[in-house]
């Protein structure tokens, strides 16, 4: 059994979806295994939060007179089908389909509970800006949006496609210093949002100016805006 069979063992066990040999065999394994005990204590604890979120059912009443008289025909069933009587519960097709749906289920679980950890991980990790700027364009509508940490990370979020000539690239830009250059804080060679950071910059402060513009493939072969302005703005301190 390869380490990675075994760990979607454990979360079969966890989940309740796998085979009571293969979860005795697995707890008599851990009896002896200090390691794989605790393994499989963190399996357990992993999918906890699932049990929390669902609300206990009761089984119906009689239940358990429909499927006793299944497993009792279950291997006349398979000799001869139409001698089932009609009231029986069907569990080959439910056994045969669990073996195709588990790995999906599983699959989907953990890649469920992987993005929840991303996303909380970034949201703990992006720090909040410091100031925040809406570039406008010469008709005075909001087309991006940006925000800027004290560490100069700045997050530009465009706010409709823009339409960039093939042959050219957009690049933002930022002035530090009211009567200083600007200076370039890369392109959206994506034509998408992104987020730049630029190291030796002082802290973003309101009112300075940020902008977007239309500069050759590659960028400002001067390193200075050279292009059609997409749009601009003022930087404000948000409200806290």
């Amino acid at each position: 059994m390869t380490d990675r069979s075994l760990e979607t063992l454990m979360d079969e066990i966890a989940l309740g979806l796998a085979d009571e040999a293969e979860m005795a065999d697995l707890e008599a394994r851990a009896l002896d295994d200090p390691a794989l005990a605790a393994r499989l204590d963190f399996a357990r604890a992993r999918f906890a939060p699932l049990d929390e979120t669902a609300d206990p059912l009761p089984l119906p009443a009689d239940f358990w007179s429909r499927v006793e008289p299944a497993l009792d025909t279950a291997p006349a069933k398979a000799e001869d089908e139409s001698s089932a009587p009609s009231n029986v519960v069907p569990l080959a097709p439910a056994q045969t389909a669990l073996g195709r749906w588990r790995a999906t289920a599983l699959g989907s679980i953990a890649a469920s509970l992987l993005l929840a950890v991303l996303v909380g991980w970034m949201s703990l990790m992006q720090p909040d800006p410091v100031v925040i700027a809406v570039l406008v364009n010469d008709s005075g509508e909001a087309i991006a949006l940006v925000e800027s940490g004290a560490d100069n990370t700045t997050r530009v979020t465009l706010l409709e496609a823009p339409n960039v000539p093939d042959d050219q690239v957009m690049q933002v830009w930022t002035k530090p210093e009211d009567d200083g250059l600007p200076v370039s804080l890369g392109l959206l060679s994506s034509g998408t949002s992104m987020t730049f950071t630029i190291e030796g910059l002082p802290t973003p402060h309101p009112q300075q100016l940020y902008e977007i513009t239309f500069e050759p493939a590659g960028g400002s072969p001067t390193n200075l805006p050279t292009g059609p302005i997409l749009g601009k703005g003022l930087a404000k301190e948000p409200v806290t």
